[in-house]
C-alpha cells in the first residue's frame, strides 16, 4: 500500500530560489521514486507585513505561485506573517495558522499516514500542532543549526523538546548531532541517524585539468593557480571571511565563492582591503550542475563553518575527488576519517591556510578522496527513510480503510 507523507519544510527550492534547500527537495524526490511512497510538500513562505515586504522581499519571491510542481513533487506555498528580527517566538504558531486549513483540506481529499518536519524549529512545533489536530503520527528531522542555534534559545528549546516528546520518531543527519540532541534532553532510543544522499552521476571525479579549463572557459575563474572552492550561503557562520583572510597566506591561489546572502558586500570589501580582490571570484547562487563542475575543478573545498550537522557539500566535494578543509563541527569526524579526506582545522585564517598549503603540497589522489563518499547515495537515503516511516506510522482508521 502506498504511504502518503505530508512534509512541512520552511526550506525548499522554488523558481525564485532554485538552490534554497535543494537537499530537502532531493530527499523528497528520492522518496517519491521508491514507488510506494507519495510525498506532498507544504513550504510555508515568510512574508513581512506591508510595506516591509516590498523592501525585504524580491519581486521574484513574491511571484512564486502558491502551488507548483517541483521535479515531480507537488509543493504548496502558503504565506505566513513574519516580523523580521523579532518574529521567531511566534513563527511556529503563525505557520500553524497558515498551514492547518490547507493540511485539513488535503487530508480530507486523500488521507495522509504521517506528517514530517524537515527542521526542528520553527517547522517542528508547527508540525506538532498540525499532527495533533489531524490525529496523525509525527516525525521530526534535525539538520544542525536547528539544534545548535535554536536549542540555545529558551523559548525555542521548550517547544522543541515538547515536539520531540510527541513525535513518533526523530532523525539526525549525523551521529554527532544525535548526541547533541540527547544532551539537549531528547530521548536517545527515538533518534535514528539518517545520512544525506548523493547523486553519483553528477558528483564524480573528472580529470582536474580538463575540468579547470572548462570552468575557466565558462566563467570568471582563471585557469591558472591552485583553486579553492567555498560553497554555502553568504552568512557569518559559514566563515567565508576567514577563507578570504587565509588566501593572503596561500600564494597564487584563486578562490571561487558560490552562494548568495547578506554578507556579499562585506566579503567583497574584505577581499579588496586584503589585497586579494583579483583572486576572489563571486559566482552567486549556482545550480547543482555548476556546483559539480566547480568542485571537480577545485584543488580543495574549504568551509570553516561555526556549526553544521553534516553538510551536503562536504560529501559532494569528496565524491568529486576534492579534499576538504573544514572545522571540527557536527559530523565532520564521520566524513574526514583520515588525512586522505582532508583536514579538520581551528576556525582561524592561519589554521585554514596551513592546512590548504599542506594539501596543495602533497595532494591525495582523486580516487582516494572519492572513496570516502562511496557509502552515500540518494537511493540508500530514500530506502532507509521509507523503512523508517513505515516503522513509525501507527495504524489509523483512514489507513486501515485503504488496506
Amino acid at each position: 500500500m502506498t504511504l502518503r507523507v505530508l512534509s512541512l519544510s520552511t526550506l525548499f527550492p522554488s523558481s525564485a530560489r532554485p538552490g534554497f534547500g535543494r537537499f530537502v527537495a532531493r530527499q523528497a524526490a528520492g522518496l517519491a521514486a521508491q514507488g510506494d511512497c507519495e510525498v506532498v510538500v507544504i513550504n510555508p513562505i515568510a512574508q513581512a507585513p506591508w510595506p516591509l515586504d516590498r523592501l525585504l522581499g524580491s519581486a521574484a519571491e513574491r511571484a512564486v505561485p502558491e502551488r507548483e510542481e517541483w521535479q515531480g513533487i507537488t509543493v504548496h506555498r502558503p504565506r505566513y506573517l513574519h516580523i523580521p528580527q523579532f518574529g521567531a517566538p511566534w513563527n511556529p504558531w503563525l505557520i500553524r495558522q497558515a498551514v492547518l486549513p490547507l493540511a485539513r483540506k488535503l487530508h480530507a481529499e486523500s488521507p495522509f499516514d504521517l506528517i514530517d518536519a524537515q527542521f526542528f524549529y520553527p517547522d517542528g512545533p508547527a508540525a506538532t500542532q498540525i499532527a495533533k489536530e489531524l490525529g496523525l503520527p509525527l516525525s521530526l528531522k534535525a539538520r544542525g543549526s536547528d539544534i545548535h542555534y535554536w536549542g540555545t534559545r529558551s523559548f525555542a528549546r521548550r517547544r522543541m523538546l515538547a515536539a520531540a516528546e510527541q513525535a513518533a520518531g526523530l532523525l539526525a543527519v549525523s551521529d554527532a548531532l544525535k548526541r547533541d540532541m540527547v544532551q539537549l534532553g531528547m530521548q536517545a532510543d527515538k533518534i535514528e541517524v539518517h545520512y544525506t544522499g548523493l547523486d553519483h552521476t553528477l558528483y564524480r571525479p573528472a580529470p582536474r585539468s580538463a575540468a579547470r579549463a572548462a570552468l575557466a572557459a565558462n566563467g570568471p575563474v582563471p585557469a591558472y593557480g591552485a583553486l579553492l572552492a567555498t560553497v554555502g550561503n553568504l552568512i557569518p557562520l559559514k566563515g567565508q571571511a576567514l577563507v578570504i583572510e587565509a588566501l593572503t597566506q596561500i600564494p597564487g591561489a584563486q578562490l571561487a565563492i558560490a552562494g548568495q546572502g547578506l554578507e556579499d558586500a562585506n566579503l567583497r570589501a574584505l577581499a579588496a582591503r586584503s589585497g586579494v580582490a583579483d583572486r576572489v571570484h563571486f559566482l552567486g547562487s549556482i545550480v547543482p550542475e555548476a556546483i559539480a563542475r566547480l568542485l571537480a575543478a577545485a584543488d580543495v573545498m574549504v568551509l570553516p563553518s561555526q556549526r553544521e550537522g553534516l553538510a551536503n557539500v562536504w560529501i559532494e566535494a569528496l565524491a568529486c575527488g576534492t579534499p576538504l578543509v573544514i572545522t571540527d563541527v557536527g559530523g565532520a569526524r564521520e566524513v574526514v576519517r583520515d588525512a586522505s579526506a582532508g583536514r579538520l582545522v581551528e576556525r582561524t585564517p592561519q589554521a585554514i591556510a596551513a592546512a590548504v598549503n599542506e594539501l596543495l603540497a602533497a595532494p591525495p589522489s582523486q580516487a582516494e578522496v572519492a572513496a570516502h563518499a562511496a557509502q552515500f547515495s540518494w537511493e540508500a537515503n530514500a530506502a532507509q527513510l521509507a523503512e523508517y516511516y513505515r516503522r513509525v506510522v501507527v495504524p489509523t482508521p483512514s489507513r486501515a480503510s485503504r488496506s
